[in-house]
């Protein structure tokens, strides 16, 4: 069975950066279309960045410019960078892949916060002071 972990989350002040990694299991990430979402307490889940079978990537708006998703097929693992965060980037940071259909880079970003659409990790939290 698939099987995601990630890390790196920790607690940065504004302007600061994190890397997110997350280590994917079960399956090859280079046949998988991946990404990551976040949900902060009392908010609904947002994508943030995903990345297709063709190495096309997609962003929300609200990170464009400061995080670049990329991915090592060699290691099995995803990453995010995280550039400049902003305290309103503080949520849980969750990793997402499918691998039973190809999605768009753009279709991925919304479908990967649907339950059941994709195999999500455990989450790491990423939390920014002011």
């Amino acid at each position: 069975s698939i099987h995601l972990v990630e890390s790196g989350g920790g607690s940065v002040e504004a302007g600061g950066s994190l890397r997110l990694s997350c280590a994917a299991s079960g399956y090859d990430a280079d046949s998988a279309v991946m990404g990551w979402f976040r949900q902060a307490p009392g908010k609904e889940r947002e994508g943030v960045a995903s990345i297709d079978l063709d190495g096309i990537t997609s962003y929300a708006d609200s990170v464009k410019g400061r995080f670049t998703i990329s991915k090592d097929n060699a290691k099995n693992t995803l990453y995010l960078q995280m550039n400049n965060l902003k305290p309103e980037d503080s949520a849980m940071y969750y990793c997402a892949a499918d691998s039973a259909f190809p999605w768009t880079a753009v279709q991925a970003l919304t479908k990967m916060t649907i339950i059941g659409e994709f195999y999500w990790g455990q989450g790491t939290q990423v939390t920014v002071s002011s």
